[in-house]
């Protein structure tokens, strides 16, 4: 990974971190999901990164898409 990314979210479900990461990605902001869960008890968190350029785009598409829930 390079060095300008930056985390904007955290998750503790792996299915909405990576529906967050594939609706960043239709609008054209390259993101990346690091699972830091442990793979048999499922505790630990789900990080999302963008890359420093499309933080600010990328946090109001997620604000956004919350307020339409």
């Amino acid at each position: 990974m390079e060095n300008d990314w930056k985390k904007i979210k955290t998750y503790t479900n792996a299915i909405q971190a990576e529906i967050v990461k594939q609706m960043l990605e239709e609008n054209g902001l390259p993101t990346v999901v690091l699972n830091k869960q442990d793979s048999s008890y499922l505790f630990g968190k789900i990080e999302l990164y963008v890359s420093e350029s499309s933080v600010e785009a990328a946090v109001r598409l997620i604000e956004e898409a919350e307020g339409e829930q």
